[in-house]
């Protein structure tokens, strides 16, 4: 079968607007004010589920010190249950968070099914130890959480951690270096295909995503899952996020990597995080994703 015959991707959204790794500021809207720009009709997307969170606590987890840790594990499986029926159905699961933390579900997911990467474009490393998380929030460790690094309330779920392995890792864009140096963050491991913004500068949008897809499609792996924050974006085009870094991939940029990414038949699913509605008055950040998630997408 050529690509021109291949049978067209179906997307199938699912909402997961959670706030537990992050706080109560707007991004559990996210769902919302996508869909209120058209994306499930652009896209032709079938609405599959909303999964709606446990109440947030601004009390850390005494055992991990961690905020909302415990909800995080008991929510965790049921978001994996219902990226599991999209996959069941041959669907493509487009999970709209909420925050960072929601990538365990995917994660979760996909480990019951066999060995999948992870291409995680983000502004931020997220592989804070918890002693170091200046905030707590697990959206600072989220990565770190995926590939085992970190307490077993989060990384062992089902008795399966690590839910990805770092090797299976390509940590794509992130720019706050500063940050975790400041903060004492540890390092991402030797393994993690790290391809920082300097990085993907040095060797262009196109050669970075080559590299990128290489590690992701050798033969061991059953495919790959896709973790788009938004606050990789350059700041100029998404300055609605909670935690601001100055510069950001371009919209040409992105647009080039997610292509990539989703041009063959190895990506088997994507999450969308941490774009807040609350800080975008008049909808221009919105509408600037929504339009980069169509033409890359569709």
């Amino acid at each position: 079968m050529t690509s021109s015959e291949r049978t067209p991707r179906q997307y199938a959204i699912i909402e997961a607007p959670s706030v537990l790794g992050l706080k109560p500021t707007g991004v559990d809207c996210l769902p919302d004010a996508l869909l209120r720009e058209g994306l499930a009709d652009r896209l032709k997307a079938r609405r599959a589920a909303r999964l709606m969170p446990p109440p947030f606590s601004a009390e850390p987890d005494s055992q991990t010190q961690i905020l909302n840790a415990s909800a995080i594990a008991s929510w965790t499986p049921q978001l994996a249950d219902t990226v599991e029926a999209v996959l069941d159905a041959g669907e493509f699961p487009l999970v709209l968070g909420g925050d960072c933390s929601i990538l365990l579900g995917p994660a979760l997911a996909l480990k019951r099914r066999g060995r999948f990467g992870l291409l995680f474009i983000d502004g931020h490393a997220d592989f804070y130890q918890a002693e170091a998380n200046p905030t707590g929030e697990a959206a600072s460790m989220d990565l770190a959480l995926a590939a085992g690094y970190g307490p077993a309330l989060l990384c062992d779920l089902e008795g399966r951690g690590p839910l990805v392995r770092s090797g299976d890792v390509v940590a794509f864009g992130f720019r706050d270096e500063d940050e975790q140096g400041e903060y004492g963050s540890q390092p991402l491991p030797a393994d993690v295909l790290a391809l920082d913004l300097r990085s993907v500068r040095r060797m262009g949008a196109s050669a970075a995503a080559r590299a990128a897809m290489a590690r992701l499609s050798h033969g061991a792996l059953d495919g790959f899952f896709i973790h788009l924050d938004a606050d990789s974006l350059h700041d100029d085009v998404m300055p609605a996020v909670d935690y601001r870094l100055p510069d950001g991939l371009t919209i040409d940029e992105m647009r080039e990597i997610l292509e990539m990414a989703v041009s063959g038949t190895r990506a088997v699913g994507m999450e969308v995080t941490i774009y807040n509605p609350a800080l975008d008055n008049d909808g221009r950040a919105a509408r600037a994703l929504v339009n980069l998630l169509v033409a890359a997408l569709a």
